[in-house]
């Protein structure tokens, strides 16, 4: 089995190296409630959802029938600044810093408002309030950079900046940021070694990290290094939408630096700290410091690519959309943009508009590969194998014309579609190749494992595979399931059922999970047991082809023409 597909290439896989070392839609304005109470919980459930607008609607309503309500006050000030009003923000900053003085977010939203008035001691002195503990440590000293440069003190921004030696792993983000200072400041020599003890810190270049150093040695009259810098970004990131549009154009003017003034400057840091902590479990935050990055500097387009991210992330494809349509066509940025357009119709179920607008940009730009795989993933996605090995084996000539780099996750993609199209013998060879090219990979070798086991082929050798598969990934599920599944292929009930049962405590609402639990009980003679797994499988939404042959067990249990075939598992 597989966990599913994974979208591979994402903004966040391109910037994340650089600083680690070594269903919803647009919610209309909400109509008035019958009560403040009721608004105040409207705004608690849509904050839940993290539709952070119709959050700060409500808690408006709300707070205009008790305006002085600290609790109200702080819901909607955190609300306003997650959805993007900064106006109304920076409105109620004051009133939340008379209630708590050592809020940051407060003080952050007043160092931005004077950031964009040119105010720089203003500025300075809410960077200065910032706390040295606490969430937002790690914004003070970035803050204190800029603010400083803000004011003409480039010895004072360069010492703000050492103070990130106090955290682990941000070493590489200290250095870039000393970089983007130093050339800001007119100090190319200082710029180019911090640029170098930011590549020789994260051992590979990201994107952004490619594009200020590229764009520092064409505006210092060295385009053959600049030139370097891109050829090697694009071979160490092979069919990403980013390398793809460095082959065909350069995204930036090389006239002038990345950072243009303080205020840019201090963008580039939210926005860089916002990628860093782009997980699920901070999510808010870099939602919060990704606003803070375009608040200051708009036209940031790749934190505009970033809050698409979140927005998608969080559930939210019609507010992504609506970031991605500010992305112009002109913009370097436009192919990244189109193809997470694509991802959010799909996601709304505008599959068609998806797979049209991939294929328009594919034709467009008959060297690129990156539309191709996506479209290959949505098509598989959606069952249509045959048509999504197409799309596969169209990015897979593409990138082989260009000289580029083969993927794994290329291979592996269409050793899926290839064999749930019925297309063993081409499936097996992509995924052997892909193991070839990704060693250990858990995905490639719990599927090929799995597939040789459900066919009854290489049974020891896949089964060493699933094994080493789980070791990788203990908590995935589907491939503890494959590991169990295996040992029942091959008659092992006992061993199968303790890898099938954790299976379903770690994914129990899947339904061939619990089918091949039901099937293990059965086989050691636990068939009560087995019946409620099967029953429990049924209410799981199993594919309409698994619905009969689950109630006949239900029914009948395991008789020899049940027992004979196999449930196939997971795939797609």
């Amino acid at each position: 089995m597989t966990s599913g597909r994974s979208r591979t290439g994402a903004l966040a896989a391109l910037l994340l190296p650089l600083f680690v070392a070594g269903g919803a839609g647009a919610t209309a304005a909400p109509p008035p409630a019958t009560t403040p109470f009721a608004a105040y919980l409207a705004g608690l459930h849509a904050q839940q959802k993290r539709d952070y607008g119709a959050a700060a609607r409500w808690f408006e309503q709300a707070l205009q029938a008790d305006p002085t309500a600290p609790e109200l006050i702080g819901r909607t000030f955190l609300t306003e600044v997650s959805a993007g009003d900064f106006a109304r923000a920076a409105t109620l900053a004051g009133h939340e810093l008379r209630l708590d003085p050592s809020n940051a977010v407060a003080e952050l939203v007043l160092l931005v408002e004077k950031m964009k008035a040119d105010d720089g001691k203003a500025a300075l002195a809410a960077a200065q309030a910032l706390p040295a503990s606490g969430l937002h440590r790690f914004v003070a000293p970035l803050a204190l950079a800029w603010t400083r440069m803000a004011v003409g003190d480039l010895p004072g921004a360069d010492a703000a900046l050492q103070q990130l030696d106090k955290f682990t792993g941000l070493a590489p983000l200290k250095f870039f940021q000393l970089g983007l200072l130093y050339d800001f400041a007119g100090q190319p020599d200082k710029a180019e070694a911090n640029f170098k003890e930011t590549l020789a810190a994260t051992g590979r270049l990201n994107w952004r990290l490619s594009e200020a150093m590229a764009n520092f040695y064409e505006r210092r009259g060295r385009p053959a290094e600049a030139k370097r810098i891109y050829q090697r970004f694009i071979q160490e990131n092979a069919g990403s939408e980013l390398a793809e549009a460095a082959e065909d154009e350069k995204p930036e003017a090389a006239s002038k630096p990345l950072v243009a003034s303080p205020a840019a400057g201090l963008a580039e840091a939210f926005f860089d700290l916002a990628s860093i902590i782009n997980d699920p479990e901070t999510i808010d935050l870099a939602l919060l410091y990704d606003r803070f990055a375009l608040e200051l500097e708009p036209k940031l387009t790749l934190a505009r690519l970033l809050l698409s991210d979140i927005l998608s992330a969080e559930k939210q494809p019609q507010k992504s959309l609506a970031e991605l349509a500010k992305v112009p066509s002109s913009s370097p940025y436009y192919w990244s943009a189109q193809l997470r357009e694509a991802t959010n119709l799909d996601t709304l179920g505008r599959t068609d508009e998806a797979i049209a607008l991939l294929q328009k940009m594919s034709a467009q730009y008959p060297k690129r590969a990156g539309a191709a795989m996506q479209l290959g993933d949505v098509l598989r996605e959606k069952k249509r194998f045959p048509e999504a090995v197409k799309a596969y084996d169209e990015a897979v000539a593409r990138l082989h014309a260009e000289g580029m780099p083969e993927r794994w996750s290329l291979y592996y993609s269409r050793g899926i579609a290839l064999e749930r199209a019925g297309q063993w013998k081409r499936a097996e060879a992509d995924l052997l190749h892909a193991l070839q090219l990704k060693p250990d990979q858990p995905l490639v070798l719990n599927y090929l494992g799995y597939t040789w086991v459900d066919r009854g082929e290489h049974l020891q050798r896949a089964l060493k595979m699933i094994a080493k598969a789980v070791s990788l990934r203990p908590d995935d599920g589907y491939i503890v399931d494959s590991l169990g599944w295996a040992h029942y292929r091959l008659g092992q009930y006992k061993q199968a059922l303790n890898y099938l049962e954790k299976a379903v405590e770690l994914v129990p609402n899947d339904p061939t999970i619990n089918d091949h639990l039901g099937d293990a009980y059965w086989q050691l003679g636990r068939e009560i047991e087995a019946r409620y797994q099967w029953r429990q499988a049924l209410q799981f939404g199993p594919e309409k082809a698994e619905i009969k042959p689950l109630e006949a067990k239900i029914a009948r249990g395991l008789g020899p023409v049940v027992k004979a075939g196999v449930v196939k598992a997971g795939g797609g």
